[in-house]
């Protein structure tokens, strides 16, 4: 299992085919075919080794959607070397120094716009020596010339399947982020599970509008589709969305994965003239739509549907599994579930005790197949803590399998409010207030109180042309929730904070919380 010799396999059965499509310099449509990528790739892996990148060196990815990126990550996983992508949008010195610290990056692969937070925390990292941008900057080598000057490297892949080929670095709610390390057999099976159970093939047309450096866009929307000889269509930014939007019709997209958040932005947007221009422009060859990174909610999958005629599937999984654990099936979708396991890994549910649970029981859920990641990078500890012996990795999500085998998700563990020793979960929370007529988005925290039992505070996003009417919003929550239940404070934000996934970041929601009642408490 390796992801070099997969992606060789593609480009000689489908040389001439679009691997990659994408805006042009110039703003105009431009392509490469598979035997164009292959030949880039194979010329930036005799580049980095020219460069004294060598077996088991990290290089990070800095990069918005672009073939750069795809050029990089194949070329430095072609010699053995280890790529890792990192989030762009993390431009604190502090935190990309320490991701770059902590894997000993050798070098980065950048643009411009990302070189001010690069540089700062460059400063004191002695190993990174070389930092290539794709669009200039003082301080860098120009990344394409490097690469075209090297003639293509005739060598073999390396990479043996339980190699590491990324790492990613996910951000948890206290302490450091963790470095993932995803082999080359983790990332293969999980592309070809994913690839068999939402039947895709190399006659697809793939949407890659979600950042790159996250693991759902990457497995989902390039590594997949790479492996079946598919098309690529990458979009260096999700805003604004009209230029994309063109592409998904322009390019014949047959498959779309988003987050919730565009679903919204989608539905909400398909009224009169500009919703037949989506549907009958954009939308008219799409036969599957995927979100995943954040639950999606029954409202949403109607409203779209509604307005589009297509069912959205939705998928499970984390970064530590590669990603995708399990999805719905295409055509037999079950709102609020998030499928089966797909094939190949294995799903079960324990209670605290560590007893499995039967059909429809509500425990933690855990994941075991060869896309559970190898372990986290110089941290043997928390590795121990979260992956059993014989393979099982503790998801820290609450949820059920039903009869058919559906997984249900319910909460994350620590999203989990215990009011009065009574156990609230917050998704539930956030999904009944989202069916009031005036709310577009929530989020529910529990707020601790001077005897350590929390209480629950809901920040709601109002609708657009939504008056605020706390009155009603009051009334709502009386009518619909039990009282132990039923949030105490309701505020109203312009919006909530979000990742570069626009999934909503509760442990800013809980310290900004906690800074404005830590006076009071004093």
């Amino acid at each position: 299992m390796n992801l070099s010799l997969d992606l060789d396999r593609a480009a000689e059965r489908h040389a001439g085919r679009v691997a990659l499509a994408y805006p042009g310099p110039d703003g105009r449509d431009a392509e490469l075919t598979y035997a164009r990528l292959a030949e880039k790739i194979r010329r930036a892996a005799a580049a980095f080794a020219a460069a004294g990148i060598g077996p088991g060196d990290c290089v990070a990815i800095l990069h918005r959607n672009d073939p750069a990126f795809v050029v990089a990550y194949f070329g430095l996983i072609r010699i053995g070397a280890v790529a890792v992508p990192v989030n762009f949008m993390i431009q604190n010195a502090a935190e990309l120094g320490y991701i770059l610290g902590h894997c000993g990056a050798r070098g980065a692969v950048t643009q411009k716009e990302f070189l001010p937070g690069l540089f700062k925390a460059k400063a004191s990292l002695p190993a990174l020596a070389r930092v290539w941008s794709t669009d200039g900057g003082e301080g860098t080598e120009p990344f394409w010339p490097f690469v075209e000057a090297a003639a293509p490297s005739a060598e073999a892949p390396r990479g043996g399947p339980d190699e590491t080929a990324m790492i990613l670095y996910t951000s948890g709610t206290t302490g450091n982020p963790k470095g993932v390390m995803l082999t080359h057999a983790n990332l293969v099976s999980n592309c070809a599970g994913t690839a068999e159970a939402l039947l895709m093939s190399a006659e697809d047309a793939v949407l890659a509008v979600l950042p790159m450096f996250h693991t759902f866009a990457w497995t989902v929307c390039v590594l997949t589709p790479l492996r079946l000889g598919a098309t690529v269509i990458a979009v260096p930014a999700v805003a604004p969305p009209d230029p994309w939007l063109a592409q998904v019709g322009r390019r014949g997209a047959t498959v779309v994965a988003m987050v919730p958040q565009l679903y919204v932005l989608l539905a909400s947007a398909a009224a009169g003239y500009r919703g037949l221009i989506l549907a009958e422009g954009c939308f008219h060859g799409v036969r599957l739509c995927i979100s995943g990174g954040a639950p999606l909610s029954p409202q949403v999958h109607a409203d779209f549907m509604d307005a589009f005629g297509l069912e959205i599937v939705e998928g499970y999984g984390l970064t530590e599994t590669s990603p995708v654990a399990a999805i719905t099936p295409p055509g037999a979708s079950k709102v609020g579930s998030v499928g089966p396991a797909i094939p190949g890994v294995s799903l079960r549910v324990l209670d605290e005790n560590g007893r499995e649970l039967g059909r429809d029981e509500e425990g933690e859920i855990f994941v075991k197949g060869p896309n559970v990641m190898k372990g986290y990078l110089k941290d043997e500890a928390a590795t121990r803590e979260i992956l059993s012996p014989d393979g099982w990795l503790r998801t820290g999500d609450i949820g059920l399998i039903d009869a058919e085998g559906y997984l249900h998700i319910r909460d994350r563990v620590k999203d989990m409010i215990i009011v009065k020793g009574l156990k609230v979960f917050s998704a539930q929370v956030e999904k009944t207030l989202l069916a009031c007529p005036l709310i577009q988005e929530a989020a529910v925290i529990g707020v601790p109180d001077e005897t350590q039992d929390e209480w629950i505070k809901a920040f709601v996003v109002l609708k657009k042309g939504a008056a605020f009417d706390q009155a009603a919003l009051l009334r709502f929550c009386r009518e619909n929730f039990d009282p132990y239940k039923r949030p105490r404070e309701v505020e109203i934000v312009d919006s909530l904070p979000k990742n570069a996934l626009q999934k909503t970041l509760k442990r800013v929601l809980r310290q900004r919380e906690l800074d404005k009642r830590r006076p009071a408490a004093a």
